[in-house]
């Protein structure tokens, strides 16, 4: 009895071994075997496909060496090779040659070692593709699991799709999957032009693609090409005149390595895959995905072009510094927040520090916008007067002294005038005027996130930004009032199209429109008359506005403009902070950078800013922001938050101005007529004038 019981057991056993057995396998073990729709949708990684605003590839997330192509435009020659070296009875087994097997088997015991392997075509696949990478090393285990899959990718693929696969993912040395890959990185060309010696040499590869790597070892490879013919020979492929004359064929090897242009070209892949890997870290390793961005690919490569360019000029005109000079970029459409161009610093390794999103530096003068937000909020007018004159500032029991640059004053001088020539005294009493405080706020609701201290000198930009903060926090300004969050991705997608992420344009009130409007129209100031003329100066056109930004010693520079449909900002300076030329100024290098980026990679699409409604219209001198006369240089139409409008008149004429009519576009059509004593107060002035 009791052996009766022992022999129930081992038998109980067997069965349930191989019943756990069967499960496993059929679970591909517990871990879920892909599902049929999976195995079908199937496609060899390339990295993960950046895609542009209009969906153009310009880059990839990872540095694949790999271009998928269709088995169409494989040459028959190179499937032959391949079939004939790999698996010659591939057209005829269901995943797993038993006879290879049997074989192999026969030699490893002989030899008491492994000396043959059985892998198929489809093994190969399977083991090679996505489908497997949850399973690391080399076991039984990982064989018996690639086994099931090779059952599977027969089941629900033909032959043919099985081939195509495997021409994708193969790795052939040199860091290069695919044959289309390695033809272009051992050849210079594509697959669909190989020759028959050539398509052999790829076809050599798969058994050790080290030991055979022609650039390395030309006689081995040399040697297996040969072997690969002859087994095309022997399989009824090609006959032995035609095996014959590709044997005597030279080995001619590209001289240099094919790279994926798309890693070297745009400057922005860095950022997205920084964001990819915060919002989905695990993505890849799920399959291929696509990265839809906001992205101009055309205003990318322009960003990426202009920035390099003008860094070696400035660093070339400054101190020759050893450092190398940075700078960076950023471009974002004002109404959604989507970044169009995005350059995080001067070509560098992948993976580097990105400044435009991480860099932290002095904005100098390009915070005063924030200034003068908070003063128009309180209602202080553009047109209303203010003292340029030297200023002291106690802070605890010591004085405080900014000076202007180059020590040039303007007097008693309007709000638009202190912006438009970035006057620091003005600048810092309108901030004691309004409270740091006040002024801090309206940097916040624009959208600055670094730490912000409600000390005077706040005024003139010594706290820390990045770029990307800064240039979002001008948006505002440019689209009537609403903060904007930035935008890069604006979606993730799987290979089969389902949306595995997603980003909306996300919009808050910030200012006043009727404020935002006030302050672009002195930005436009700066720009055509002020510290940013060099816009104009360098051909730019169109509505424009903008400030410009210098530190302290020269060690930053900065322009931040926008138009109605752009807002960009350009940044230079080096790592570690030091000078980076005599009279270093935003203006002089940074001014003509961002005009040169917006030349080439940014046309404006002919809109200009419309006044919000609750504002009322004036004549104006648009340099002094005056009531206008006849005897002032310029006139145009410009409008304000009622109560706000400019009382004085254009310096040159002293008497009550005379009623100025203008049209709606701000051409003066009649003129009341004019003051008959404005000759005598001319005369009057002139004498002063000369006197002094």
């Amino acid at each position: 009895m009791r052996r009766q019981w022992w022999q129930l057991s081992i038998v109980g056993a067997a069965v349930l071994g191989i019943l756990t057995l069967n499960t496993w396998l059929l679970t591909c073990g517990y871990q879920g075997c892909p599902s049929r729709s999976e195995v079908r949708a199937y496609r060899p990684s390339e990295g993960g496909s950046v895609l542009d605003q209009s969906d153009r590839l310009i880059g990839h997330l990872a540095i694949v060496r790999r271009v998928n192509v269709p088995l169409a435009q494989i040459p028959k020659t190179v499937r032959q090779a391949f079939v004939a070296t790999e698996d010659r009875r591939f057209f005829d087994h269901n995943g797993i040659d038993w006879r290879g097997v049997a074989r192999s088997v026969v030699r490893n015991l002989s030899s008491m070692g492994v000396r043959e392997g059985f892998s198929t075509i489809t093994m190969q696949v399977a083991r090679n593709s996505f489908l497997v990478r949850r399973y690391n090393g080399r076991s039984l285990r990982r064989k018996l699991i690639e086994l099931r899959l090779a059952r599977l990718l027969e089941r629900e693929l033909t032959k043919e799709q099985i081939l195509e696969h495997y021409m994708n993912v193969i790795y052939l040395g040199n860091g290069v999957y695919g044959v289309e890959a390695a033809s272009r990185d051992l050849f210079g060309k594509s697959v669909a032009n190989v020759t028959l010696p050539e398509a052999a040499t790829l076809a050599a590869l798969p058994k050790a693609p080290s030991a055979y790597e022609p650039r390395d070892f030309p006689a081995r490879a040399l040697k297996r090409r040969n072997l690969v013919l002859s087994l095309m020979t022997d399989q009824g492929f090609i006959d032995e005149q035609t095996a014959a004359r590709a044997s005597a064929a030279p080995l001619r090897i590209a001289s240099s390595e094919w790279r994926p242009s798309q890693y070297d070209k745009y400057g922005s892949i860095d950022a997205v895959r920084a964001l990819v890997d915060s919002v989905m870290p695990d993505v890849l390793k799920e399959g291929d995905v696509v990265i839809h961005t906001t992205i101009d690919a055309r205003a990318q490569l322009a960003a990426d072009e202009t920035i390099a360019r003008h860094a070696i000029a400035i660093q070339n005109e400054g101190w020759g510094s050893r450092d190398r000079l940075q700078g960076a970029l950023v471009a974002l459409d004002p109404n959604t927040g989507d970044i169009r161009a995005l350059v995080g610093g001067r070509r560098s390794p992948r993976g580097g520090f990105i400044r435009a999103i991480n860099a932290k530096r002095q904005p100098g003068s390009a915070f005063k916008p924030f200034v003068y937000a908070a003063a128009i909020a309180a209602g202080i007018s553009p047109g209303q007067d203010v003292d340029d004159e030297p200023v002291e500032v106690m802070i605890g029991n010591t004085p405080w002294i900014p000076a202007n640059y180059d020590d040039n004053y303007q007097g008693r001088t309007t709000v638009r005038r202190a912006l438009m020539f970035s006057a620091n005294a003005a600048t810092v009493r309108i901030s004691r005027t309004v409270g740091e405080r006040n002024v801090i706020n309206a940097a916040r609701r624009n959208g600055i996130t670094s730490d912000l201290q409600p000390v005077p000198s706040i005024a003139l930009g010594t706290l820390e930004v990045t770029p990307l903060e800064l240039v979002t926090a001008y948006a505002p300004f440019a689209n009537g009032g609403m903060r904007v969050k930035p935008r890069l991705v604006t979606r993730i997608e799987a290979p089969d199209g389902k949306v595995l992420w997603s980003q909306e344009v996300a919009r808050t009130p910030a200012m006043d429109p009727r404020d935002a409007y006030e302050l672009t129209s002195m930005l436009k100031g700066v720009v055509d008359y002020g510290t940013g003329k060099t816009i104009r100066d360098y051909g730019i056109t169109g509505p424009v506005a903008g400030k410009t930004g210098t530190t302290n010693d020269g060690n930053d520079v900065w322009f931040i403009g926008y138009t109605p449909t752009l807002v960009a900002g350009v940044w230079f300076g080096y790592d570690t902070p030091h000078q980076i030329a005599d009279h270093a100024a935003g203006g002089r290098f940074a001014a003509p950078a961002w005009a040169d980026f917006y030349r080439t990679g940014w046309r404006e699409r002919g809109v200009d800013w419309v006044p919000p409604n609750g504002m009322v219209s004036s004549i104006i001198d648009p340099e002094s922001g005056q009531l206008a006369t006849e005897w002032c240089p310029r006139k145009v139409r410009e409008w304000f938050k009622p109560g706000t409008q400019p009382t004085n008149y254009c310096e040159l004429h002293t008497a009550p101005a005379p009623e100025v009519i203008a049209d709606e576009n701000g051409n003066v059509v009649t003129n009341a007529p004019a003051n008959p004593d404005w000759l005598n107060q001319l005369g009057k002035r002139l004498k002063r004038i000369l006197r002094f």
